[in-house]
């Protein structure tokens, strides 16, 4: 199956001066970027940093890494029960707890783990049980409260939330009817962002239209948006991110290698109900991962991973 094919080995790297704002105006300047040793030969696919000193990532053959001095040093792991499953999401919130999303080739396969002992132990906290659910991504509010996302089953999304950090409730009712053939990417642990107590926003594709799906009261209730980036069976938007309540990034693409000029971010300026096409980046095939990494005067900066090249920009929106 191609989602389970899809995945992005991540570079572990620090970004400095991306944005430089002179003259009124925002100036774009390249990242520095500094290969890390992270213990691992294991192709690394997500990543969440905590803060200068602490980031997870994670990746295939139920492996984990963190650093907690800033990348001087990274320890990895692999999850015992999971050396056969890939984790395609990552959350951190300390040294100590952080929650992975795996996925595999059995109903099962899907599961969220959490560590509240920096890796030492792992328990599952959530499994699935659904045998045409493919879950993709997972975001977070605080350390106890969080969604994942699965792909729609029968034109509904089975995506589960928790308010405690341990058990899921289904919320499937909670989202808008999916669109014929609509799924998110399992590409890089972005197609769920969070932000402030109560904010979500979901990247889609695979349908007629790539949309977002947007929540003000923490999954009680979502809308649906329609964005303008390319959608069909192998393409649509596989990442995105808010800066505040407002101001937004989407991107994504085609993995088809037959028409690969169709990597393309838009930004949203009223919480994602409208979108508007950027500059093309200079990266063929999708956008794989955003995310918001400075400020400057006229908005915050924006990082891009595509499968081979670092882009970053400014955002206008």
């Amino acid at each position: 199956m191609l989602k389970r094919l899809i995945a992005v080995p991540v570079v572990l790297i620090f970004v400095s001066a991306l944005v430089v704002a002179t003259a009124g105006q925002a100036k774009v300047r390249q990242p520095t970027l500094t290969p890390q040793t992270s213990g691992t030969t294991e192709g690394l696919i997500a990543v969440s940093p905590v803060n200068p000193r602490v980031v997870w990532a994670s990746g295939r053959n139920g492996t984990f890494v963190v650093t907690t001095d800033g990348g001087q040093h990274w320890r990895s792991g692999v999850v015992p029960g999971a050396e056969a499953l890939q984790f395609r999401d990552v959350q951190g919130f300390s040294e100590k707890v952080a929650y992975l999303m795996s996925i595999g080739n059995n109903p099962g396969d899907f599961r969220i783990y959490k560590t509240v002992d920096g890796g030492a132990t792992w328990t599952i906290k959530f499994q699935n049980q659904n045998p045409a659910a493919f879950y993709d991504c997972m975001g977070f509010w605080t350390p106890k409260r969080g969604i994942a996302h699965s792909d729609s089953v029968n034109g509904v999304f089975p995506d589960v939330r928790t308010t405690d950090g341990a058990t899921w409730e289904d919320i499937s009712s909670n989202l808008p009817p999916a669109l014929a053939g609509e799924f998110s990417f399992a590409s890089s642990g972005t197609c769920v962002a969070t932000q402030g107590g109560q904010n979500a926003w979901i990247a889609t594709g695979g349908a007629a239209t790539a949309r977002v799906l947007a929540s003000r009261d923490g999954g009680d209730t979502w809308n649906a948006y329609d964005t303008p980036l390319v959608s069909s069976p192998s393409a649509g938007a596989f990442t995105v991110a808010f800066r505040d309540p407002w101001h937004g990034i989407v991107g994504g693409g085609d993995l088809d290698p037959g028409d690969p000029n169709n990597a393309r971010t838009a930004t949203s300026s009223d919480g994602g109900r409208t979108w508007t096409l950027t500059n093309p980046p200079p990266v063929t095939g999708a956008i794989f991962g955003l995310s918001y990494v400075g400020k400057a005067d006229s908005g915050g900066g924006r990082s891009v991973v595509s499968r081979q090249r670092w882009w970053c920009g400014v955002d206008a929106g």
